[in-house]
């Protein structure tokens, strides 16, 4: 007939966390309830995929063969927002028309103008992450003329990098 809250406990069992809800004492025979439950889980990013949660009635008069438990399995569906933000040192580079790379030698301004690209892979959650790639392409050739000489590439925050065979090849 109407609604009201119930009071709920969690306890472990077994080495099982459980939540005991009272739904009342004494109970009419016949009695029909409904109760919806909310639960507030944390830490599931490693979980996989679904959560099962167990589920009985239980009554504290003598033992039912009703007393079955029931499982119901809720999907996992984590929720992250990522954002990736660049910018160039210096921000704008110009080239003199009369300029030409140096073959064959090792002084980097003999290469071209030293420009650093930064990129910052921003996670704006609610959830974590993990387990991400970040696939960056590079245009390094313009036909067969060098574009960009790639010196070296870095990261820094515990991230994991592989990169392009061709990175560096005259060792300047």
């Amino acid at each position: 007939q109407g609604q009201e809250k119930l009071s709920c406990n969690p306890k472990k069992e077994n080495g099982t966390r459980v939540v005991l809800c009272e739904l009342g004492n004494p109970m009419k025979a016949g009695a029909r309830i409904t109760v919806d439950l909310e639960l507030s889980v944390s830490g599931l990013e490693d979980m996989g995929e679904d959560i099962a949660f167990h589920l009985q009635l239980r009554s504290k008069n003598s033992p039912s063969p009703s007393n079955v438990s029931v499982t119901v399995t809720v999907p996992v569906e984590a929720e992250a927002e990522m954002e990736l933000r660049g910018t160039s040192l210096p921000a704008t580079t110009v080239l003199p028309t009369s300029w030409h790379r140096v073959e064959g030698s090792r002084r980097l301004e003999d290469h071209g103008i030293k420009v650093e690209h930064v990129y910052e892979l921003h996670n704006k959650g609610p959830g974590t992450v993990s387990g991400v790639t970040l696939s960056l392409a590079v245009p390094h050739l313009l036909g067969d003329n060098v574009l960009l000489y790639l010196l070296e590439l870095g990261t820094e925050g515990g991230m994991n990098c592989s990169h392009h065979p061709a990175l560096n090849p005259a060792q300047v």
